[in-house]
């Protein structure tokens, strides 16, 4: 499997099981209504771990623009190949979110509330202050990238190899997200990740789904700014400390 194609199904995965928990929980009639935050947040690690055991063999399992930018940033990361993987997880992301679609297609048609109906495709603040959520973003990204510099710390010798969450194993990387999920999450749903946002709010916009309201482009950007600016905190910072 080539690399692209590693971080294009990785990040298929990602988003499947990531927002078809949304989508369970939120949406109308499923077995899963109502189920809450902890059976969000759980889920979403484990679909980290699932993206992750499937494509780390083949391109360290980026499956987040932030990780590959951040990874580029400090040196263990070949700048040449950040656009494709980019590429890739965005093309990923928006299969993950048409077979969510798809899935749940009888239940978006039953769900009246159309705030609820992207909920299963992006991320929404709870409270709606750019700052704020900018910030919220930016932390949970930051603590994410941070941590996983610590997971990839080992000496890079070429750097054309991909490194990446892969580097470790998914079982640490799974218990980070959660951790994040469940202690950051609740202020913007932690996008932490531009295409884990930006691809399926695309599929929001350009697929048939029953009675759907606004994209709220206006705050999209925020998911996609704040784990770019996190993301590039914490690489500086570890460069700054490791030497």
């Amino acid at each position: 499997m080539t690399p692209f194609l590693a971080e294009f199904i990785g990040t298929a995965l990602l988003i499947l099981l990531g927002n078809g928990v949304v989508a369970n929980v939120v949406l109308t009639g499923t077995k899963g209504n109502g189920g809450g935050w902890i059976v969000i947040t759980t889920a979403w690690a484990l679909a980290v771990f699932v993206g992750v055991v499937v494509s780390a063999p083949y391109s360290g399992a980026h499956l987040n623009p932030a990780v590959t930018i951040a990874l580029a940033i400090s040196g263990k990361f070949e700048w040449a190949q950040v656009p494709a993987y980019m590429l890739a997880q965005m093309l990923g992301a928006m299969l993950g979110a048409f077979f969510v679609w798809l899935k749940y297609k009888d239940h978006f048609t039953a769900t009246e509330d159309k705030g609820l109906k992207l909920a299963a495709f992006c991320t929404g603040p709870a409270i709606r202050n750019t700052f704020s959520n900018l910030t919220s973003e930016i932390i949970g990204s930051f603590v994410l990238l941070f941590v996983i510099f610590y997971f990839t710390n080992a000496e890079i010798v070429d750097t054309k190899t991909p490194v990446g969450l892969g580097s470790l194993g998914a079982i640490p990387v799974m218990f980070l997200v959660w951790a994040i999920g469940l202690s950051l999450g609740g202020t913007t749903g932690y996008a932490i990740n531009p295409v884990r946002d930006l691809g399926p709010r695309l599929m929001h916009f350009i697929l048939p789904v029953a009675g759907k309201g606004s994209c709220d482009w206006s705050y999209s950007w925020i998911p996609v700014i704040g784990p770019m600016i996190g993301a590039s905190l914490a690489a500086l910072l570890y460069l700054a400390i490791s030497g």
